[in-house]
């Protein structure tokens, strides 16, 4: 007689099945162990209902480990450089008074924003290397992460980071999709530029809060990736950028 294929699949536990994802694919991430297993052991209960069950939940459970991939990074390092906090398409770059829950001056600073969609690697690393400040977490709405009003309407993680003086912050905002935020650093400690700091589930936003003196090097629409894209560069004095899509 046949063996199914999700009786096979059953032989291995749950735990068992995300160490062999994690080996086939890209490191993944420790919080996303918990969501693969459950993943895939739904695929399993549901294939001894109805076996094409089996293989939807397989593939979304494929797309779970997908999702919390975290692929190493090499981030440049030199005293004045603001890398990317995230994957995804820089959607803005503006000027803007920093969220009011921040103990930074009222008064705009440049802002650029980086846009995730559910296919983009969700682990957040440090733009700048220094001295975390201040982290606040504010409860919030979740309205499309795309608009400008989610910087201060929608749930938020905020860190403001001291570098060379200089004060930075870099905010997490949670979108239509997100309901998640999750930070690994507290206030007080030390980062490194490119250091994992936080992730967020399942699509939203980052925006980077600059001295106006910072030029942007990115330009709108710009794919960017976390710890490598530098966006900005605090010590340079070099004119603002053309880009032409293509």
């Amino acid at each position: 007689m046949r063996l199914k294929p999700y009786r096979i699949v059953l032989e291995a536990c749950p735990m068992s099945l995300v160490e062999s994802v994690r080996k086939v694919f890209v490191p993944i991430h420790r919080e996303g162990y918990p969501f693969i297993a459950i993943a895939g052991a739904a695929s399993i209960g549901l294939g001894f209902l109805w076996e094409p069950l089996f293989w939807i939940g397989l593939v979304i459970t494929l797309w779970v480990a997908y999702f919390f991939r975290d692929p190493p990074r090499t981030t440049p390092l030199r005293d004045g450089l603001v890398v990317s906090p995230a994957d995804g398409r820089v959607s803005m770059i503006t000027t803007a008074v920093p969220p009011h829950d921040l103990d930074l001056p009222r008064e705009p600073m440049t802002r650029i924003s980086i846009f995730m969609n559910v296919f983009n690697c969700h682990v957040n690393r440090a733009p700048v290397s220094g001295t975390i400040t201040q982290q606040v977490y504010s409860k919030g709405l979740f309205l499309n992460a795309e608009l400008d009003k989610a910087s201060e309407d929608n749930e938020r993680n905020s860190l403001v980071i001291e570098t060379s003086g200089t004060e930075i912050a870099v905010v997490q905002i949670a979108g239509l999709v997100a309901r998640r935020i999750v930070s690994f650093v507290r206030e007080g400690e030390e980062i490194e530029a490119g250091e994992r700091f936080g992730l967020i589930r399942f699509g939203s936003r980052l925006d980077v809060y600059l001295p106006l003196s910072a030029r942007p090097l990115v330009g709108f629409g710009q794919n960017a990736i976390a710890g490598e894209t530098v966006l900005a560069d605090l010590k340079s004095s070099e004119p603002p950028r053309q880009f032409r899509a293509g």
